[in-house]
Order: C-alpha cells, then sequence, then structure tokens
C-alpha cells in the first residue's frame, strides 16, 4: 500500500512537471544575432487568462483585407473561423462572397470562378509562389498563417516589424528595392513600409493611426496562428486544477492511512 501511494504522488508530480515543460517547449526559439529586442508591448491574448480583444481583431482583419493581402495570404485560414472573432454567419457569408474563388471542373471539364463560401480559405494574392517572387523584385511575400508563431514573442515581433522603419544609419547602405527596418534581421528589408496614418477608414470610428493599426492587425494575426488559443488555455487551468486537487487528495489519503501508525 506504501509502495503504491508513493508510485500515485510520484506520477501527479511528473504530470505536473511535463504540464510546465511542455509550455516552455512550445515557445519558438528565438533569432540570434545584434537585432534589437522587439518592445515588449500589452495583449489581451497574453498570459494564463488572456483572451483575445474582439473589436481589435475585427479592426485587424480590416487592415490585413485593405493593405496586407495584396501581397500576403492566409492560406491556413477559413472565412467560417472568423466566428472565432465575433463574426456571425450572415456577415461571414457577405465577406466571403466578396472574393472571387475558382472552382471545379464543372460537367464540361472546365475551371469556372464563383463567390467565395465560409468553407473556402483565404484566397492567395499570387497564382504560385514564383509569380509573387516575380511581382516582389524576386522575393515572394511570406504566408501570414503562422507568423506570430514562427518568432520567439511573435506579437511583439511582429508590432515592432510593422513600426520599425527608419532612415538608414550613417555608413549603411540600403540596396535598390530594399528598406531599412530597425528589428527585421540584418536590418534590410524588401517589404516597403505597409502603413500609414488613415490608410484604412475603421468601421467602427477608431482613429487609424499607424500604431493603432499594428496593435491591431497583429492581434488578427495572433488569433490566425492561435485560433484555439482560448479554448487550450481554459483547458490548461482546468487539468491544473484537477491536479492540484488530486495532489492534496493523495496527501490526505496518506494521511488518513498511516495516521494510526504514527
Amino acid at each position: 500500500m506504501r509502495n503504491n501511494m508513493k508510485r500515485l504522488m510520484k506520477t501527479t508530480i511528473a504530470a505536473l512537471a511535463l504540464f510546465g515543460a511542455a509550455a516552455f517547449a512550445s515557445t519558438p526559439a528565438q533569432a540570434a544575432g545584434d537585432t534589437p529586442k522587439p518592445p515588449k508591448q500589452s495583449w489581451s491574448f497574453s498570459g494564463m487568462f488572456g483572451t483575445f480583444d474582439r473589436a481589435a481583431a475585427q479592426r485587424g482583419l480590416q487592415v490585413y483585407r485593405e493593405v496586407c493581402s495584396g501581397c500576403h495570404s492566409l492560406r491556413l485560414v477559413h472565412f467560417r473561423q472568423l466566428a472565432g472573432i465575433g463574426y456571425k454567419e450572415d456577415q461571414i457569408k457577405a465577406i466571403a462572397a466578396e472574393v472571387d474563388v475558382q472552382d471545379g471542373p464543372n460537367d464540361e471539364g472546365e475551371m469556372f470562378e464563383r463567390k467565395g463560401l465560409p468553407a473556402d480559405r483565404f484566397p492567395s494574392p499570387f497564382e504560385n509562389d514564383k509569380a509573387a517572387a516575380a511581382a516582389n523584385n524576386g522575393k515572394a511575400p511570406p504566408d501570414l498563417s503562422l507568423m506570430t508563431k514562427a518568432r520567439f514573442n511573435g506579437p511583439d515581433y511582429l508590432h515592432a516589424l510593422i513600426t520599425g522603419f527608419a532612415e538608414a544609419p550613417s555608413g549603411v547602405e540600403v540596396p535598390d528595392g530594399g528598406n531599412y527596418n530597425t528589428y527585421f534581421p540584418g536590418h534590410i528589408i524588401a517589404m516597403a513600409p505597409p502603413l500609414a496614418d488613415d490608410g484604412v477608414e475603421y468601421q467602427d470610428g477608431t482613429k487609424a493611426t499607424v500604431g493603432q493599426m499594428a496593435k491591431d492587425v497583429t492581434t488578427f494575426l495572433s488569433w490566425a496562428a492561435e485560433p484555439e488559443l482560448e479554448e487550450r488555455k481554459s483547458m490548461g487551468i482546468k487539468v491544473l486544477l484537477f491536479l492540484i486537487f488530486f495532489t492534496g487528495l493523495l496527501f490526505a489519503v496518506k494521511r488518513k492511512i498511516w495516521e494510526d501508525v504514527h
């Protein structure tokens, strides 16, 4: 009985350790080099109890559609998933219907175009990567579906990258088609500054400054990369509470079993 009790307690402790290790292991590695560390931002979805700001995510979707989608794809996101940031079914249908999707073949064996449906993914701006590269000085713009998971502190990095364009320091040569960015590794980036004040007209009346738009689109892309984040956090909290309760129960049982021995 005593050996069984020890094994149960060891198993519980190991489970708690594994839970913490898994959370740590899920963090992407930080890029090396002399690139400055992105400034720390305050995100509603940070921390154990954090959730996505639906209004900010919806504004971020508007920034993506009106600014970013001309170059960057969002291949892993379906229109129907927008329910996760507060859109209703009829709104999702209307958003999807604004794009044309190639479908087919039809009964004659030909491809055809139709209006988008909630089940469709966000369309890519180019037919393929080579076409994307040809239209962007030989460098295909990256897909943004998992962008915030690709870097250590991805939301902070993405926000810093969007707002980090500046004049090159003295002695730094920027090639044709390139731009200087403080937070991009190597500092020379092919992308031009994507945002400018009042670059979009927010539907909710929010002032569209560069900082506001950068914050909003980062929130949206963070949700796009981890739409299950809130559910996973909720499950993690429940598991942790169960393990704490189970550990306390085992301790109480141990004391009860051995109280007569001592």
